[in-house]
């Protein structure tokens, strides 16, 4: 369900930002076809209320007298909206059935008739990985993270699994009993959990490092889900303990149905602009494979790795620049607080979109070809005057150390450390790697044309994230969230050569 009956409401928050969502969608595309929504569709009739329950917010009629306090002065205006749809049906296509929990019910009833591989995903975030393999034809079964906003995001954009399999949790908390949570047999478990503790004097085992007790974890639940398949992925700072690493998956030996499985285990460092993503972006790579399966495929994590590297080794390289084409130029809000606020010239969180999503063959690829109506979190970030001169002043390739802002950059005594603060990118390189730090400022990514940063949702483009992939909760946590995802063609570059082998 993505939406929670009004009676059983816990956070009206959440709630709210998915009423305005929808109410939002309706009114972007009746703007568009200079059509006007109020007061025309503001009476309540049968339909309307059929259509509010296909939604799950409300049971009956009786509910709308608290739909009505939680609402309040939207109420109307979300009435409205819903009447507009359901005259006008022809104008949306699919664009809500994200929003309705009837229709997200046909979608998962439609995946589980199909014999596709499956996958649980844990440390999804906001679902990089998730996204990438269900494009190579996978269906999730089970997604959790820490983060309530990325929960919430995945839940969003991943209609094909029930919002009931999508656990807002600590894996240490549901791992022992994990087979409550996955009721279906797993083909391969993916994740990326969080190790912050290496020891580059290779003195301390990663395992026993307190700081890495998620990681930990992640093994002891592929112990108990025993997939045919293990990927994890994770900075490249972590090749430092990459050996201790296999020498845990080598130590799980589990006892079923008179059969002993193992794993064997092997790692390689990838980059993101191998498997046609606008972004350089290293990561370290594990593959693991179940020892009956290696032994029945005559297959090695080695011969995986190859595989990926042999299938991809043709694609195009891409660019920044052709991240950037097709997409509506924007100004800094120089005013703050202006962030989460929609505006013509600073950007909006959904905004009509004046292009396809299909103008070069970058955009063609991540978004499948597909024509996108609507632009999700494209809006610039607020910038004081001293940054904006400096964003001006910079010139592509340019960084802290340029001698044009020296006596305006803030961190010249600190230099030595703040080098890469501020950096002007280059539209025909790949981008540089897109971070979570960006929540905190984003002078890292100065747009190479416009004197701003680059949006999140040029950001997403970068993580080759398809232009209809909503990222919800605050401003800022939406950079923090597209920057510690996976991009999604890579994910899709390394599922596509695994799921031969399931």
């Amino acid at each position: 369900m993505i939406f929670e009956n009004v009676k059983f409401i816990t956070e009206n928050k959440e709630f709210l930002e998915k009423v305005l969502l929808y109410i939002r969608i309706v009114e972007v595309i009746a703007e568009k076809n200079k059509l006007n929504i109020f007061p025309t569709y503001s009476q309540m009739d049968i339909g309307t209320i059929q259509e509010i329950e296909d939604m799950g917010i409300i049971s009956s009629e009786a509910d709308l007298t608290q739909l009505k306090a939680i609402l309040k002065e939207n109420y109307f205006r979300f009435i409205s909206c819903v009447n507009f749809f359901l005259l006008n049906k022809n104008l949306y296509g699919e664009l809500l059935d994200k929003l309705s929990n009837k229709k997200r019910e046909i979608i998962q009833a439609n995946i589980i008739k199909e014999d596709r591989p499956t996958f649980a995903d844990f440390f999804a975030g906001a679902g990089g990985l998730s996204c990438g393999f269900t494009q190579a034809g996978y269906r999730v079964c089970f997604a959790n993270d820490f983060e309530e906003v990325c929960v919430n995001t995945y839940k969003y954009n991943h209609p094909e699994l029930s919002t009931n399999k999508v656990f807002k949790c600590d894996i240490r908390k549901i791992v022992d009993n994990i087979e409550d949570y996955i009721t279906t047999p797993i083909d391969i478990v993916i994740g990326g959990p969080p190790c912050q503790g290496f020891s580059s004097a290779n003195q301390q085992r990663i395992i026993d490092d307190p700081r890495n007790e998620l990681y930990k974890y992640y093994i002891k639940a592929v112990s108990k889900i025993l997939p045919k398949f293990v990927l994890m992925e994770n900075v490249k700072g972590m090749l430092t303990v990459a050996n201790q690493v296999v020498e845990d998956y080598a130590h799980i030996k589990v006892n079923r149905d008179g059969q002993t499985y193992s794993y064997v285990v092997a790692y390689r460092i990838l980059n993101s602009v191998d498997f046609a993503v606008a972004q350089s972006r290293e990561r370290l790579i594990f593959i693991a494979i179940r020892n009956d399966i290696a032994k029945d495929k005559n297959i090695t994590p080695q011969d995986i790795f190859n595989e990926i590297e042999v299938n991809n080794k043709s694609n195009c390289h891409y660019v920044l620049r052709d991240a950037l084409e097709a997409i509506k130029p924007l100004e800094a809000p120089r005013n703050k607080n202006m962030n989460d606020i929609d505006d013509e010239t600073t950007g909006k969180k959904i905004d009509f979109n004046n292009f396809h999503g299909n103008e070069n063959a970058y955009l063609r690829l991540i978004n499948g070809n597909r024509d996108i109506p609507l632009l999700y979190n494209h809006k610039a970030r607020y910038v004081n005057d001293i940054n904006f001169e400096i964003y001006r002043l910079l010139n592509q390739g340019d960084d802290a150390s340029d001698s044009k802002i020296k006596g305006i950059m803030p961190y010249e005594n600190r230099l030595h450390c703040f080098k890469d603060k501020y950096y002007k990118l280059i539209a025909d390189k790949p981008s540089r790697t897109i971070t979570a730090h960006l929540r905190m400022d984003c002078h890292s990514h100065i747009h190479p044309y416009q004197i701003r940063a680059i949006t999140p949702r040029e950001a997403a483009r970068c993580q080759s994230f398809p232009d209809d992939y909503l990222f919800l909760g605050a401003y800022l946590k939406t950079y923090m969230q597209i920057g510690n995802a996976v991009p999604c063609l890579m994910a899709k570059g390394i599922a596509n050569v695994i799921k031969k082998y399931l």
